[in-house]
């Protein structure tokens, strides 16, 4: 019997040229959670970062916009995404409840190893559902990634391609 040998022909590609290989990618999504600020005095004290967007993506109607969010937000978003879409979507990093304890030597929450490794978890979740096809036109992740308030009484639905302001 003889052995199936595997084909090794290289696949047959047209030549790349210079607006191929320097020019803007066809489609992108690039979002950025950082500048953490933490305002606020005892239990009215929390921690923002601001999420920062560019894109090509026709769905998405600004193509670069920032707005602020708390860990709140995040999951505001991963709870209505479970509930209204059928995308898998991926954990949040923890709510440190331990770090929440008083009479702890240092800021608990609030210091600073603990502020950036949250930020990258955030960065981790938000870069994982947003780069999903069908999680894109879910209305509250355009609201989440673009809108600088939230509208927690909105009614969920599908977006189809960008409106127009």
């Amino acid at each position: 019997m003889a052995e199936a040998v595997p084909d090794t022909r290289r696949l047959l590609t047209k030549p790349q040229n210079l607006n191929d290989a320097y020019g803007p990618p066809s489609n992108f999504l690039e979002i950025d959670v950082g500048t953490p600020q933490t305002t606020g005095v005892g239990r009215q004290r929390y921690t923002n970062y601001e999420v920062r967007i560019k894109t090509n993506l026709p769905i998405f109607k600004l193509k670069e916009s920032s707005v602020r969010r708390r860990y709140s937000d995040f999951e505001w978003l991963r709870n209505e995404l479970e509930r209204e879409s059928k995308v898998v979507v991926p954990p949040l990093p923890g709510k440190a409840l331990f770090r929440q304890l008083p009479f702890r030597g240092d800021d608990g929450i609030f210091d600073d190893s603990f502020i950036e490794e949250r930020r990258q978890g955030l960065e981790q979740f938000i870069n994982k559902v947003a780069g999903h096809p069908l999680a894109q036109n879910e209305r509250c992740l355009h609201m989440f990634l673009q809108e600088e308030i939230i509208d927690k009484n909105y009614t969920p639905a599908k977006v189809k391609h960008a409106q127009t302001v």
